[in-house]
Formats: C-alpha cells, sequence, structure tokens
C-alpha cells in the first residue's frame, strides 16, 4: 500500500507531504482548490507522461516521491528483486522533471527508464477517473473488467503467449511468402547455371594438372627429338661424346696422379661425374621411352581446357576457381530449397500454434462465462441498493475465433435494463449519465475485490450520485477499504463521513502566488468539513448535527 506522498514544486503546489493509512481516506474541498493535484503527481511517479508545465511558476523542477510497503504485494516485491531494485520490504518511486521537459526516473534511488516505473507501478495501485464510466461503454474496456473479475492471470499469461507464437510464425510465413517471387526467380537463374557447371562437373586442381598434361602432349614430338640427342652428345654418339671425352681427361688426370697425389681428388671428381652423366642418360632414355604421340589425347584436353576458360569467363572467375564457385552455387541452391522446406515447416507451425490458442481461447471462454453470471448477479444486486430498483444487468460473450487476439476469441458486451419489462441492451443504448455512474461504480467495486493491486485511487467516481445512493457508495467504499487500501476524491458528504482517514484540500494566494495545501482533519475538523459539504459555506447547528449521523469514526 502507500504510506507517502511527498510533492515539491508541481502545479500549484509549493511543498506537500501527505501520510495515508490502511482502510479508506476521503479527500474533499472547495471547487478548484485542487483535489485531484495529489493524484495526477501520483501518477507521475507510477510512469504517465510529463512535461515542463507541471513545473511550479518560478521554480526549476518537479520534484515527487511516493513510498509503499509491499507486505500485500508479492508480485511487485518479485518484480523488484528480479531487476535488482529491492530494498527489503519498501519501496520508493521518485520522478523528477527539469525546465527543459526531460524527465527522470527512480526506484530506491536508483535510475531506471520510465517504462519500469509503469511495469512497477501498474502492481502498486490502480487510478480510476471521474471519466471512467465513459470507458465502461467500450467493449474492450468491459472485457478488462470482467477479466479482472474473473482473476485467472496464468491462463491469461499463457492466451498471450501462445497468441504471440501464433503470429510470430504467421508473420514468418508472409515474410516468407513475400520473397517467394524473387526465391523462385533467383532457383531458375541458379538452375541454369548449375546445368553448365553440373554437365562439366569441375574438379579442384583438375586446371592446372590438365594444363600440364596438355603442354607435354602437345609438345612429345620436340620432347623426344631433344631428349634422343642430348643421350647421343652425352654417351650414345660413335666418336664424339661427352663420356668419351670424360674417359680420355679421366686416364691423363690418373697418370697424373701418379706423379702427384694432390690431384687425386680431380680423378675421385671426374670418376663421379661420369657416374652422374650415366645416370643421366639412363632418366633420359627413360623419358623418352615414356613419351608418346596421341593427337586423340591432346584434342580431348585442349576441349576440356577451352571448356573450362569459357566457362569461367562466363562467370567472371579464373579457371581454376570454377570448382569453388560451382560448389558455392550448389550449396546456395540446397539452401533455397531448405528454406521451401521451411516454409511447410511454419504452415505447421502457424497450425500447431493456432490450435493451442484456440484451446486456451476456449478455457478462456467458459471462464468468462462462469465469472459473468456471478458478475452480473452480484451488479443487478448493487444496482438495487443504488435506488435503481428495476435493474438488472447481464453479460453477453460471443465466441468468434476469426477474432482470435491474446485475449481470447471473445467478444464482450454489457447488457442493462433499468426499467421492468425492459429488454437488455447495451450501456450506451440504455443508461442515463447518473445511472451509468452508478453502474460504472458497482462494477468497479465488485472488480476491485478480485484484483491483486492493494492500493486503489477513486478520483471523482461518485459525480452524478446524491441522497441515499451517495450513502450506499460511501458505504461500498467503507467496505472495499477493510481488504484494499482506498482512496477517493469525493464531494459528497455521505461518501467521506465513510472514511476512516480524511483530508481536506485547500488554496490560499498571497496576490502573487497561488498553492494548494491538504491537512488531515481530526473529528472536529472533519464535522465542520462535512457540515461544509452539506450546506455550504455557512454552517449551522443543522447541518452539524447532519454531519455528525453521516461520520462513522
Amino acid at each position: 500500500m502507500i504510506t507517502q506522498l511527498t510533492i515539491n514544486n508541481f502545479a500549484i503546489v509549493d511543498q506537500l507531504l501527505v501520510d495515508f493509512t490502511t482502510g479508506m481516506t476521503a479527500i474533499t474541498g472547495e471547487t478548484g482548490a485542487g483535489k485531484s493535484i495529489a493524484i495526477d503527481a501520483l501518477g507521475l511517479c507510477l510512469g504517465n507522461r510529463s512535461d515542463s508545465s507541471a513545473i511550479r511558476n518560478g521554480a526549476e523542477r518537479v520534484d515527487i516521491s511516493a513510498s509503499f510497503v509491499l507486505d500485500d504485494t508479492p508480485a511487485a516485491y518479485a518484480w523488484l528483486t528480479e531487476n535488482q531494485l529491492d530494498e527489503g520490504n519498501d519501496c520508493i518511486l521518485r520522478r523528477v522533471i527539469n525546465q527543459d521537459g526531460r524527465s527522470k526516473a527512480f526506484i530506491n534511488g536508483r535510475a531506471v527508464p520510465i517504462s519500469q516505473l509503469k511495469d512497477l507501478g501498474q502492481m502498486l495501485i490502480q487510478i480510476h477517473g471521474q471519466h471512467e464510466h465513459q470507458r465502461l461503454l467500450k467493449s474492450d474496456y468491459q472485457q478488462i473488467l470482467l477479466n479482472h473479475y474473473m482473476h485467472e492471470p496464468n491462463l491469461l499469461s499463457q492466451m498471450q503467449q501462445a497468441y504471440k507464437q501464433w503470429k510470430t510464425a504467421s508473420q514468418a510465413y508472409q515474410q516468407y511468402q513475400s520473397s517467394k517471387q524473387e526465391r523462385d526467380a533467383h532457383i531458375q537463374l541458379l538452375q541454369y547455371q548449375l546445368k553448365e557447371l553440373n554437365e562439366f562437373s569441375p574438379i579442384e586442381g583438375e586446371y592446372q594438372q590438365i594444363d600440364e598434361e596438355y603442354k607435354k602432349l602437345a609438345n612429345s614430338e620436340q620432347l623426344i627429338s631433344l631428349s634422343q640427342q642430348s643421350m647421343m652428345l652425352l654417351d650414345e654418339a660413335d666418336e664424339y661424346n661427352v663420356s668419351n671425352m670424360l674417359n680420355s681427361v679421366k686416364h691423363i688426370i690418373n697418370d697424373l696422379a701418379g706423379l702427384d697425389p694432390s690431384l687425386n681428388n680431380v680423378s675421385a671428381m671426374l670418376e663421379e661425374a661420369t657416374i652422374q652423366i650415366k645416370e643421366a642418360c639412363y632418366e633420359l632414355r627413360h623419358y623418352s621411352e615414356s613419351l608418346e604421340l596421341d593427337p586423340a589425347r591432346v584434342m580431348q584436353l585442349e576441349q576440356r581446357l577451352s571448356k573450362q576458360i569459357a566457362l569461367a569467363r562466363k562467370h567472371h572467375v579464373s579457371p581454376e576457381a570454377l570448382p569453388e564457385l560451382h560448389q558455392s552455387l550448389l550449396n546456395e541452391f540446397k539452401q533455397i530449397n531448405q528454406q521451401d522446406e521451411q516454409g511447410e515447416q511454419l504452415k505447421e507451425q502457424i497450425k500447431k500454434y493456432q490450435q493451442i490458442a484456440l484451446e486456451l481461447a476456449t478455457k478462456l471462454h467458459q471462464k468468462r462465462l462462469t465469472a459473468s453470471k456471478t458478475l452480473a448477479k452480484k451488479v443487478s444486486a448493487t444496482m438495487h441498493e443504488l435506488s435503481m430498483p428495476n435493474g438488472d444487468f447481464s453479460i453477453d460473450i460471443t465466441f468468434d475465433e476469426n477474432r482470435l487476439s491474446e485475449d481470447g476469441a471473445d467478444q464482450v458486451s454489457f447488457l442493462v435494463s433499468t426499467n421492468a419489462g425492459q429488454i437488455a441492451q447495451p450501456l450506451a443504448k440504455v443508461a442515463s449519465g447518473g445511472e451509468l455512474s452508478r453502474i460504472a461504480l458497482a462494477i468497479q467495486v465488485l472488480t476491485a475485490q478480485k484484483m491483486d493491486t492493494p492500493a486503489l485511487i477513486f478520483d471523482e467516481i461518485d459525480v452524478g450520485i446524491s441522497g441515499p445512493t451517495a450513502a450506499k457508495v460511501g458505504q461500498l467504499l467503507r467496505q472495499l477499504g477493510e481488504s484494499t487500501q482506498v482512496i477517493t476524491v469525493t464531494h459528497l458528504p455521505q461518501v467521506a463521513g465513510q472514511a476512516n482517514q480524511h483530508y481536506f484540500v485547500s488554496k490560499q494566494t498571497n496576490g502573487k502566488q497561488t498553492a494548494t495545501d491538504m491537512q488531515r482533519l481530526d473529528k472536529n475538523g472533519r464535522l465542520n468539513e462535512l457540515a461544509r459539504l452539506l450546506g455550504g459555506d455557512k454552517i449551522t447547528d443543522a447541518t452539524l448535527a447532519n454531519a455528525k449521523e453521516l461520520l462513522i469514526i
């Protein structure tokens, strides 16, 4: 629950400190005194939009803080722990707005985004404004109220998750379909490119290998001739060859080495040279014999090389890179085909998630039907207590799987009959302004009893209500205050008299500036304020006597 609200330089508030307790708190004051300013300031602490116009004239910034205890708010405590913002069992929200319109948000002294104020604020307090009954005319808001009363947060969370999965799969499939034409055109291009490459089937390293083989075969006649000529010069010519000449030199050196042993080294070198020449001749003979003239093979290699060069030029790569390109295109083609398989998988996912969502929506529908009967019965009973003796309230729920959303597949409509024998019709067609205010109040009080939020604020929701009806409204709010902290801004003495504590809002001016103040009233102060609400500025013995009858201590 909220325990304290501190306001500095907001609107016409200079400085204001308000303490709140359990039960029901009433806030009253003269028209224009600023009864709703505290509520508006609290709204900023809960993440409402702001601008520099909220700053009090002459001040540099607005600074607002709201303190809460979390005894009855396990969800808020868990959220703070999860976001590492917990400070024991207390929580302080703070909002600072500067002259440039920028604002800063804090939770337990740590700077946070405004969005986190909103997320946490929804768990701490609910504000119902004076125009709440106008929202009641809208079907989506009617469904929100019924959801509150139904009180199935886990089922609603599952529904939201299933719907999100279904929408995500549907969007992915739509994206897949939107790119299908482009993908099909690309597949056709790949098929054309791969047709030639598959037929040619380039092999890694092949181009260099066949290029070498082609050069060798194409010049085989010259290679044979030159290798044989070399053998003749080295060893096989009858008269003059290198071997014979080297043998002659060896004999001479051997004779010289007999005279001078220092030439033995030269003799050994010549002997080694003789061996090397013999081995060179052997290698040349082997090489020459391995060569053959094969015009057919030359033509085959030439065609293969020409085709590879032509394909490489066509695809703007080097001949050596053609196998890599071929494999790359094969992989791309395979990937696109896998995307086609993905399309089928997405269709299956859509079907699966839609079925799950519809099953959850059906469960929600049944839960809503059950809750709607109980709520309608209680609202009708409360309408009778609020001076609508012939009022009858009912809720129509239509299930339509074609309008599946994160909230299910229901269309909720609040129906009412205010006169005996009258057919129940939608609220907007039947209820007058005063009747609508009473019905809205009844629904808000009944649904609020099912909320986990530990604090509720009602900002002049009793507009258009008076007399005995106002007394019943006060009793309803006090009864609600027994289980939930209730703060209500009111102009009705019958409502204010039921409060456990009472604040009076006043406005003072010194001719230059105006300031709003809130004072907690003691018993005598409450009696005087109730008398003022009953009879105006002039308080009489009669109004005081009436005020004593209204005041519940």
